[in-house]
């Protein structure tokens, strides 16, 4: 393949020779982060604002928000149940273990022995693992509308 010869046309540049200074007047001038605006991003919602903000958009200002609705439910296993029967936590009444809880009770894991549990809420694989071992699922708010009959 043969090549064109090309014209270059010179560039022309600036070379700093045999100065101390390089434009920048006094070498005094020239110290420290005081020339720079400061160290790091010191002063980012001074100068260079627009570099700020495209390229930390949350380092100023608020974002986002708390729910007031927002519930937070415990939740525990037939695993964590069935570990309960087994230290010996749980009172045996009428031949079957008594459980109270404060929030739902999710199907993981299995029960051996009969339960009656009162809890908040069950999830459907939950309660259907209790009848199966013979105990009873009783939501809390049930239990207290038969207790005030």
């Amino acid at each position: 393949m043969i090549e064109m010869t090309r014209r270059h046309r010179k560039r022309s540049r600036h070379k700093y020779m045999g100065t101390r200074s390089w434009g920048g007047g006094n070498v005094k001038k020239r110290r420290g982060a005081g020339n720079r605006g400061g160290r790091g991003a010191a002063g980012g919602q001074k100068q260079n604002w627009t570099y700020t903000v495209k390229h930390t958009p949350k380092r100023f200002g608020r974002h986002g928000f708390h729910s007031i609705h927002k519930r937070s439910i415990d939740v525990i296993n037939l695993s964590d149940i069935e570990e309960r029967i087994a230290s010996g936590k749980l009172k045996q009444v009428n031949g079957k273990y008594e459980f109270d809880f404060k929030g739902k009770v999710l199907g993981g894991g299995n029960l051996s022995q009969p339960v009656r549990i009162t809890a908040e809420g069950f999830s459907k694989s939950a309660e259907e693992k209790i009848k199966k071992s013979g105990g009873e699922a009783v939501e809390s708010r049930k239990a207290e509308a038969e207790v005030k009959k």
